[in-house]
């Protein structure tokens, strides 16, 4: 059984063609059980994410224990599905933040205008970095503006960004950097709104991958109601998502405001967005799916 570290998942996870195998999971689709939750103390998590399918079966292991130094550890452990054979065990930070960036730059491929070029990351965090650069790897020429509640964590992200060879810059003023681009990635633990609804110009895209559980928050109830809602599955977002589950229970949006999931978007069945003023949304919780997906990518480049 092989073991791959961060580094190796990461170059076994080229953007253009994670995105494509990402289409074409959730065009097929999977057996993806709810994940299980475990408590192990007061304070201590474990969660197990499955998936499978005819080819691969993959658990997800996370453990949340907010005494240690680093807080969360993931493992992805990779089986035969035919033989249940270990595969391989592969770095699950670097897996969930390559293959959770890409999965939005591949819905923005499908929903944000064709010719967007103007990016906003609002979040100077870990996964905010990995959204700029899946964004920008699927749209070339992409102009990235950064926003963080802590001006210097913004500043040192943008800098990153442009020793990589991105067009990257700082921004202090989240309303107009907001007002100025098509597309709005937001990546922050944000349990009060940060991006509001009158900023918002026609045509933008919002990006909502943040927030993860129901009393989180990165856009405000008039964001998503001018919005046309796509998520990266029901049963995640409407659950764990408090950007719709809070309007959601106050009746500010209804279940049909929440025009498709990812599969049926990528699959044609249902629209996203319809013309050039449409301003679309996002939002996406995770799903073993695309560990699966991502998981398939690495194995077959790197074994």
């Amino acid at each position: 059984m092989r073991i791959l570290d961060a580094h190796a998942v990461h170059a076994a996870l080229p953007w253009a063609a994670l995105a494509d195998h990402l289409h074409a999971a959730f065009c097929a689709g999977a057996e993806v059980p709810l994940r299980h939750a475990h408590a192990l103390s007061a304070q201590d998590t474990l969660l197990l994410m499955p998936a499978w399918n005819p080819r691969l079966l993959v658990v997800k292991l996370v453990t949340v224990m907010p005494a240690a130094e680093a807080t969360v550890q993931a493992s992805v452990l990779a089986m035969d599905r035919h033989t249940g054979e270990p595969l391989a065990l592969l770095d699950g930070e670097a897996l969930t933040l390559r293959r959770t960036a890409a999965t939005s730059a591949l819905a923005a491929r499908h929903l944000a205008q064709p010719d967007a070029n103007r990016l906003l990351v609002v979040g100077g965090g870990r996964l905010a970095g990995w959204m700029a650069r899946a964004h920008a790897a699927l749209r070339p020429g992409l102009a990235i503006q950064v926003w963080a509640r802590r001006p210097e964590s913004a500043h040192w992200l943008a800098t990153e960004l442009c020793a990589e060879g991105l067009a990257a810059q700082a921004t202090p003023n989240l309303a107009a950097a907001v007002r100025a681009a098509h597309i709005v990635s937001c990546a922050t633990t944000a349990t009060e709104p940060v991006v509001l609804g009158e900023w918002l110009q026609p045509g933008t895209h919002l990006d909502l991958v943040g927030g993860f559980k129901p009393h989180m928050r990165e856009v405000d109830d008039a964001a998503v109601a001018l919005s046309r809602v796509v998520v990266d599955t029901y049963t995640g977002a409407m659950a764990e998502a408090g950007d719709l589950a809070q309007p959601l229970a106050r009746g500010v949006i209804s279940r049909e405001h929440i025009v498709a999931d990812l599969a049926e978007l990528l699959r044609g069945e249902r629209a996203g967005r319809r013309d050039a003023g449409d301003i679309t949304l996002f939002k996406s919780v995770g799903t073993a799916l695309e560990d699966l997906a991502a998981a398939e990518l690495v194995l077959g480049v790197a074994l």
